[in-house]
């Protein structure tokens, strides 16, 4: 079979946490730069999809490319360790110092790769500036304009309703995370992380490190937002709306971390003997 117990999997977070505590600065910088890159091809896949299709849903079904990817070549990225890297804390496996260092490195390699990604696709898209934007590039300043400006003009509601879709956003790409760990295949993988995250691409809830690429990529382009507004009412609240819902990884640990029997002491005679 093709899959692994609720009871098993907690196991494997666990220990695949531990693993990931265990790389190095430059490890984290390196795999994180490449998961967000890869994350930057696959919303820009997403947004051709929808502009070919004209149906949204065509954009959700093939997004799911990037994180099938980054599961696959093993790579990090800091959403998914939202879940992961607290539960080897949580086990006395490693202090909550090395967590939060985790976050850092990996935040900062999508970062860089969704970002270098970004400028080199705008170089495409206009032609080093010499060409009017394509219509994927007009997408994406849209898009831009969409995830800060909007919010902006509703104030602290728009900071709340950002916050509440990087909750929701991470609780479904972290279960695809857990779910790809139960199959052994390649397949398996591939499918069980496909379900949620084309789901949360459908209901427009919003991803930090997707918003590393988009944003930065269409002030490239021509959008206009500043830093502050990208950060204030945007990036900041939907990080933090990710940890939030990251923490799924602690209800799984919280309902299926097997439970320790004690061992039962042995009859005063089975003890005298073993003694």
């Amino acid at each position: 079979m093709d899959d692994s117990k609720p009871t098993d999997i907690v196991n494997m977070m666990i220990d695949a946490g531990v693993r990931k505590l265990e790389l190095s600065p430059r490890d984290l910088l390196i795999r994180g730069a490449i998961s967000g890159a890869l994350l930057g091809a696959a919303t820009s896949f997403a947004f051709v999809a929808t502009l070919s299709t004209g149906q949204q849903l065509a954009g959700a079904m093939v997004f799911p490319v990037g994180f099938a990817m980054i599961m696959l070549l093993g790579l990090e990225l800091v959403t998914g360790n939202f879940a992961l890297l607290p539960l080897a804390a949580l086990e006395g496996k490693a202090p909550w110092g090395a967590v939060v260092a985790n976050w850092y490195w990996v935040f900062l390699g999508n970062m860089i790769g969704t970002m270098g990604f970004g400028a080199l696709l705008a170089i495409t898209l206009t032609n080093m500036g010499a060409t009017a934007p394509t219509p994927l590039a007009a997408r994406i300043i849209a898009s831009a304009e969409l995830k800060t400006l909007s919010n902006e003009a509703l104030g602290n509601a728009g900071v709340i309703i950002v916050f509440v879709k990087g909750i929701l956003c991470n609780w479904l790409v972290c279960l695809g995370v857990v779910m790809a760990m139960m199959a052994s295949s390649t397949a398996g993988k591939i499918v069980a992380a496909w379900l949620p995250i084309a789901t949360f691409v459908a209901l427009g809830f919003e991803h930090s490190v997707v918003n590393m690429f988009v944003i930065p990529t269409g002030v490239l382009l021509g959008a206009k937002v500043t830093l502050a507004q990208w950060w204030l009412w945007n990036q900041i609240p939907v990080t933090l709306g990710n940890m939030v819902g990251g923490f799924i990884g602690l209800a799984l640990y919280a309902t299926y971390k097997p439970v320790k029997k004690p061992v039962p002491a042995l009859p005063v005679t089975m003890r005298t003997l073993a003694e």
